[in-house]
């Protein structure tokens, strides 16, 4: 059994016969197939004017395809950092967001000093000078709320 294509008719651009052990495949020349159509179409990326032979083609050569490639995925990175920027402000504002502490009776030092509007180390001074009272709560220190009001009492 031969292996090679054999030619169905006599013209180029007609169909091939294929025979393959437990296999019959039908294949069209492509090569000498063309298509008929002339489009006038202005390319996307570097604006110049050509004729294209499909319906779908966007660029007028392989070079401004692959550069309007390159900018497009370097748009995508672009966007994805910008995204991920925002979402880390977004948790940022939300740790230092001062009304989740408003509503807390008992305050660690940092929330404390967010409260107030004061360093961390101006509540440790405090602490250590009597001026208020913290309870150690494993490894943090905690204040009460009402502590800190008295202080402008």
């Amino acid at each position: 059994m031969d292996l090679l294509p054999k030619s169905v008719g006599e013209n180029k651009g007609e169909m091939m016969h294929h025979n393959a052990p437990r296999c019959t495949i039908t294949l069209h020349k492509a090569p000498f197939m063309s298509s008929n159509l002339f489009i006038p179409k202005t390319c996307k990326h570097c604006g110049n004017a050509f004729t294209a032979r499909t319906t779908v083609t966007k660029y007028c050569g392989d070079t401004c395809a692959k550069r309007a490639y390159k900018a497009r995925k370097r748009k995508e990175k672009i966007q994805a950092t910008l995204t991920e920027d925002m979402q880390q402000q977004k948790q940022v504002v939300e740790v230092h967001n001062p009304n989740a502490v408003n509503n807390k009776d008992f305050l660690s030092v940092t929330e404390a000093s967010q409260l107030i509007g004061v360093s961390r180390w101006t509540i440790q001074r405090m602490i250590q000078q009597g001026r208020l009272k913290a309870v150690p709560f494993g490894r943090k220190r905690i204040v009460a709320r009402w502590q800190i009001e008295n202080l402008f009492n």
